[in-house]
Order: structure tokens, then C-alpha cells, then sequence
């Protein structure tokens, strides 16, 4: 179990840095169920994201550090809940968008429970 929530947290940290990345260089007009949120919001999601990769790839430094992934990963399954939230608020009628959100917020969760009772790394 141990080296698939390592597997799953270097996939998500690869995930989320890309998603920061690209949120630096695309508006949130490019997504037009999430053009209500604001920019600053964003900008700030971005900020999120990169201090939550750092999070899930310390523990490869020093396992003291383990304590931090379950924080990371709760906080990318809020981002992408409230993505959701937006979209259906949007009304919107493309589910695909969701579908994913939602997809990787069960992947944050399992992480976070991962590393929380199946295989602490603390």
C-alpha cells in the first residue's frame, strides 16, 4: 500500500504542478463555467497548488515531513470541489469538466485517508 500512495502522490504532485503552471498562463475566462471566479482568486489557486506539490514531494526529503500530504492532498480535493461547485452554479451542461474535478478530489481523499490510517509516514 505504502508504494501506491507513493505512486499516487507523485502523479498527483506532477498533476497539480501542471495545473499551476497552466493556471499562471491561462485566464479563468479560458474555462467558461469557472469565468465567475476572480482573478485574484485564481492567481491564488495557482499559489495553492505549487505550496501543495511542495507538500506531497517533501516527505521523499525526510519522512517528519509525512504529516503535510494529508493537508496537501485535503486541500486539492477543496479546489476541486469548489471548481464543481462553480460549474453547477454556472450551469453549465458539459459534464466533463466535472466528471474529472470530482475524480481527482476521490484521489486527494484516498491519498489523505492513505496517509492518515493506512500508512502514516510519520
Amino acid at each position: 500500500m505504502n508504494i501506491a500512495l507513493w505512486i499516487l502522490q507523485a502523479l498527483l504532485a506532477i498533476h497539480t504542478l501542471m495545473g499551476a503552471i497552466w493556471k499562471f498562463s491561462n485566464s479563468e475566462q479560458t474555462v467558461a463555467p469557472l469565468s465567475s471566479i476572480p482573478h485574484r482568486v485564481w492567481m491564488g489557486l495557482s499559489v495553492l497548488e505549487i505550496i501543495a506539490v511542495i507538500f506531497l514531494v517533501l516527505p521523499v526529503i525526510s519522512k517528519r515531513f509525512g504529516r503535510l500530504v494529508p493537508a496537501a492532498a485535503f486541500a486539492i480535493a477543496a479546489e476541486m470541489i469548489y471548481f464543481s461547485i462553480v460549474f453547477l452554479a454556472s450551469g453549465a451542461t458539459d459534464f466533463n469538466h466535472l466528471i474529472y474535478w470530482l475524480v481527482v478530489a476521490m484521489v486527494c481523499i484516498f491519498v489523505a485517508y492513505g496517509r492518515l490510517r493506512l500508512h502514516p509516514l510519520h
